[in-house]
């Protein structure tokens, strides 16, 4: 587990090895969800980076008759 300290500018740096493991680059924005008692940080994708994103999911289920 990494942990970060919160700058006099409320900054913080993600550790290098995060930054890698989720592919995130310098100026790249992101989400910021307070949820609980933590902050969650999600990073936003352009939509063409999302294709295939959910490649092999199964699209198939039964629609009730009342709506076809």
């Amino acid at each position: 587990m990494d942990t970060v300290k919160l700058s006099s500018k409320y900054q913080i740096v993600i550790p290098a090895r995060i930054r890698k493991k989720l592919g995130l680059k310098p100026g790249q924005k992101m989400q910021v969800i307070s949820y609980k008692n933590r902050i969650e940080f999600i990073p936003i994708m352009k939509i063409e980076e999302s294709r295939g994103l959910f490649k092999g999911i199964n699209t198939s289920f039964e629609r009730e008759k009342d709506r076809v």
